[in-house]
């Protein structure tokens, strides 16, 4: 936008003077709201051509700001919790494996407690808004340099590649090949990530052997959630059975909910008893018609986990009598009874 800087020289006395006759505002502020008034008594014409082309001019720079923004987008999950959030940082997968590997050897001075505090200009995003970002990641447009899914507590980074789609690695092999790319401080950048690649090389974790997460139109509501059947403990956890309706194709992208076929979803949503919160997971199963079972899982993000637990607490009232908190501390105390038990 071309701009003109105005300079206006006055007496320090005049200036007092009419500051002190002037309310709420000072003499600069005057001074522009005078301009805006003379803009105004321009003829009709002008003042609109003059108008749309400071419009396009602003729009385009925005435009253009908007297109040399360089930043990565991350799920991370740590302690039970699921955080997305954006990065305004040209973080690819070496810079970014740098960065954990700091966090989790706490390499620095006084590292933060948890990992999203290594990006202090983090800004939060909703599931939709990560999902967006994941697709133009894969169109390439050049403004998302890197999608991540780190599960620290499951030790798993996910990273996405424009060619092959998402990539797992266990958080240890990743660290360990950015300590070896990062050694040699006079390495060039082509040297660092062949270093870094070749170290990944055979390490990838395939998902054959994990299970795969579902992903549909939308999120779960609230409305969607309510529970049957008995609450089991599992290690340390609490399972919830949740009944299926019409939302599940929705949410899951199946295809069950129909008279096409016979197949069924059984689906549980757990609670962490050591770290007290709902599991940013739910465990799904598809039985098919003919027999044959599928496992899946569903990422829950924050505000769906938020949308669990009162459910979770009421259903502990209405089937047990009890609060969630009071049924977590039943369990655990039989836990703790159960394992001398064992050991004689």
């Amino acid at each position: 936008m071309n701009s003109k800087d105005i300079t206006l020289w006055i007496d320090q006395r005049w200036y007092d003077a009419l500051s002190k006759h002037l309310k709420d505002e000072t003499l600069e502020e005057h001074l522009e709201d005078v301009i805006d008034e003379m803009c105004n008594q321009l003829p009709q014409r002008e003042y609109e051509r003059i108008s749309a082309e400071i419009w396009k001019e602003d729009q385009e720079e925005r435009k253009a700001r908007e297109a040399a923004r360089r930043f990565a987008v991350f799920h991370v999950t740590e302690g039970g919790n699921s955080i997305y959030f954006l990065a305004e940082e040209h973080l690819e997968f070496l810079q970014t494996a740098g960065r954990l590997r700091n966090y989790i050897r706490k390499a620095e001075g006084d590292p933060p407690a948890r990992f999203t505090g290594m990006f202090p200009r983090g800004e939060k995003l909703s599931r939709e808004q990560f999902d967006t970002y994941v697709l133009e990641r894969l169109g390439n447009t050049g403004r998302v340099v890197g999608a991540y899914h780190i599960d620290l507590d499951s030790e798993r980074l996910d990273a996405l590649n424009i060619m092959d789609g998402w990539q797992r690695f266990r958080i240890q092999d990743v660290s360990t090949a950015a300590y070896f790319a990062m050694k040699k401080s006079s390495a060039s950048p082509e040297e660092r990530w062949r270093t870094f690649l070749d170290r990944l090389q055979g390490k990838e974790v395939t998902y054959e052997t994990e299970a795969q997460y579902l992903t549909g139109s939308r999120m779960l509501r609230a409305e969607d959630i309510s529970f049957a059947e008995d609450i089991i403990q599992h290690d340390n956890l609490l399972e919830f059975y949740m009944e299926v309706s019409s939302f599940a194709d929705q949410v899951f992208g199946t295809n069950v909910c129909t008279a096409e076929n016979d197949d069924w979803l059984n689906i549980y949503a757990s609670y962490d008893l050591d770290h007290g919160c709902v599991c940013d997971w739910l465990d799904v199963y598809l039985r098919h018609g003919n027999g044959d079972e599928q496992d899946f899982k569903y990422r829950l993000s924050a505000e769906e986990q938020a949308l669990l637990l009162p459910k979770m607490d009421a259903y502990c009232q209405e089937h047990l009598g009890e609060s969630l908190e009071e049924c977590c501390a039943d369990f655990l105390t039989e836990q703790t009874r159960t394992v001398p038990e064992m050991q004689m």
